[in-house]
């Protein structure tokens, strides 16, 4: 990159399932041929939505971006248990999904509101003396993980047609989505996992008509750029 464009806010990108949060991350570099270029928030290759992604000088309100509370819709997928707790993961144990009303997952869902601890899960980024979980567990490795205080602020069942469930969340930074849908399996004796997940929000930005991974390859450059939100357009819809 001889010669580098200068330019400074935050993207939002809808990212399609199939990729990293980095593979947009080197997108939006190669796109606006800049290097500073960072995102708020992984997103797992199975997930799809909200991508914040920060350029230039928005990279130094990354951290602040990321702290923010954040909403998902996703689906369980009862009666199996998998390696990764989704559906990218192996298959360790099948087992029949019982009979569940309506009320058992009201009060299952409801279990989990407010402050509790959670378990990260064994694939995860999380690093134990210096090495990424997700790389013990390829090595077929376990080790001890530190339960994290994350934050429910609300949930909705939205619809039930089992083994499938699908729910939306309102959670705060840190929290997995995977580890959620593998606990809720295990308190209905059955197991379950993620099977879709799709982050809608991130504190005050939402998914619905954001830059699709392919209209920020396919689309002329001042049209990428102008979608490109300005640090004082960013703080305003903060509300800062």
């Amino acid at each position: 990159m001889k010669y580098e464009t200068i330019i400074d806010g935050v993207l939002l990108v809808d990212k399609a399932p199939g990729m990293t949060s980095h593979d947009v991350v080197a997108i939006t570099r190669r796109v606006l041929n800049t290097r500073k270029v960072g995102h708020c928030g992984t997103l797992d290759p199975l997930a799809t939505g909200l991508l914040i992604i920060t350029i230039g000088r928005g990279t130094k309100i990354q951290d602040l971006l990321m702290s923010e509370d954040k909403e998902y819709v996703g689906t369980i997928r009862l009666g199996q248990s998998t390696t990764s707790q989704d559906a990218d993961g192996t298959v360790l144990e099948e087992k029949p999904v019982p009979e569940v009303t309506r009320g058992k997952l009201d009060e299952i869902f409801a279990g989990f509101h407010g402050d509790f601890y959670q378990t990260p899960p064994m694939v995860s980024a999380i690093k134990k003396d210096g090495v990424p979980l997700y790389k013990l567990a390829r090595q077929g490795k376990t080790v001890e993980r530190e339960p994290r205080l994350v934050h429910i602020y609300g949930h909705e069942i939205l619809n039930v047609a089992l083994p499938e469930v699908e729910f939306r969340v309102v959670c705060s930074k840190g929290f997995y989505v995977r580890t959620y849908a593998h606990d809720i399996g295990q308190l209905l004796g059955c197991g379950g996992h993620l099977k879709a997940l799709r982050r809608t929000a991130s504190g005050k930005f939402r998914a619905d008509g954001v830059l699709t991974v392919e209209e920020l390859r396919t689309w002329p450059l001042e049209q990428v750029k102008a979608r490109v939100m300005s640090l004082p357009e960013v703080s305003r819809l903060r509300g800062v």
